[in-house]
């Protein structure tokens, strides 16, 4: 099924900005694990809507309603659902797509797939809506994770033309990533995330939109998990990343910036630290034939900017198959790459969890 992935740990997507209802549900997970609920609820908080200028004015609350899988605080071994009440839809501000689908979103592509039968108010099933039960999984995968030493955490690299001027130290900690987690706004560096809160307003206030880089490390994997070709972990990273709505590109360690240095430069030089084999630098991202190192597992994706947009644009009408223009009203986000940077964090340590359970190193 499209709305899914995982191999063992099986997480399947569900729902429509505008329905009843989101949610997910988890197949797989190990049984007896507790989880912190409080925790969880603030992990959600960090990718809500309507708190603040830089977001969709949209009211939610988020609060996942568990189905089952849970008894007492611990998972039970059932599958676990969980769903969130959607509240404050305007379904009317949608009426005009219906015929004239925007310019950079999938309202042409589903109306090629399925005619007028997609419901695509406020995006439907390809909504930015969908991220909330993406991160109640996400989020349930990092306290799992954790009690076995491994953290994930993300900030956003940049917006627009605006960086961060920090970069991520060598072995990232789950207190960094923490600290970042409790910012107003993700940054490493809070002037320069002023800047970028700035772009973000500025393009709202041109009825435009702008796109951003969120960067992802893993830090405590062991070495050895992956297998060669199709079933590395960039593979089955970047399978389900790229189902976040928004995402347009995913690079590993140096990137796409490797193909513009030598191989002197770009190879990251071993040594034994601890006993522990290490490498000196890490522009392999952790990663090197699809099997990770022991060094943190560093990612990046792009957001696209908001298809959304109050400038008027060049469109058609599906009902009259004719060139028409169209001028995207109610409520959208000038920038969803901040308000993405806890659903990559969520759906990296999905995937990791995913893996260590099929390879069973000795975590599980």
């Amino acid at each position: 099924m499209s709305s899914e992935f995982g191999n063992l740990l099986r997480i399947s997507v569900f729902g429509q900005s505008h329905g009843k209802a989101v949610g997910v549900v988890m197949d797989g997970l190990p049984a007896g694990e507790e989880i912190d609920l409080e925790a969880l609820q603030r992990f959600l908080d960090r990718r809500r809507p309507g708190t603040g200028p830089l977001s969709t004015a949209r009211k939610e609350t988020d609060i996942p309603e568990f189905l089952s899988g849970l008894e007492e605080g611990r998972t039970c071994g059932a599958p676990l659902c969980a769903v969130i009440r959607n509240a404050d839809q305007r379904s009317k501000d949608y009426g005009e797509l219906r015929d004239k689908p925007r310019p950079g979103h999938a309202d042409f592509t589903a109306w090629a797939k399925w005619g007028g039968s997609a419901d695509m108010r406020g995006g439907g099933h390809f909504s930015g809506r969908l991220t909330a039960p993406l991160c109640v999984a996400g989020g349930i995968a990092m306290q799992i994770l954790a009690r076995r030493g491994i953290c994930v955490g993300a900030r956003l690299l940049s917006v627009g033309n605006v960086r961060d001027e920090s970069s991520f130290p060598l072995y990232p900690t789950a207190e960094l990533f923490a600290e970042i987690a409790a910012k107003p706004f993700p940054v490493l560096d809070s002037a320069a995330g002023e800047r970028m809160q700035e772009a973000i307003l500025a393009a709202k206030n041109d009825l435009d939109s702008v796109g951003g880089i969120i960067e992802c490390a893993a830090a405590g994997l062991p070495a050895g998990l992956g297998e060669p070709m199709f079933g590395g972990v960039e593979n089955r990273l970047a399978a389900a990343l790229f189902g976040v709505p928004a995402v347009k590109g995913v690079e590993f360690g140096a990137g796409f910036s490797a193909a513009s240095l030598r191989g002197s430069e770009n190879n990251d030089p071993f040594t034994v630290e601890d006993g522990q084999i290490r490498a000196l630098t890490n522009r392999a991202g952790g990663v090197l034939g699809g099997i990770t190192t022991g060094m943190p597992l560093v990612l990046r994706a792009a957001v696209k900017p908001t298809p959304s947009i109050g400038r008027t644009q060049k469109t058609v009408s599906l009902s009259r198959m004719e060139a028409a223009e169209l001028a995207v009203h109610g409520r959208h986000d000038p920038c969803v790459a901040h308000r993405a940077v806890p659903v990559i964090e969520a759906v990296t340590a999905a995937v990791l969890l995913d893996m260590l359970l099929e390879g069973n190193h000795g975590t599980f």
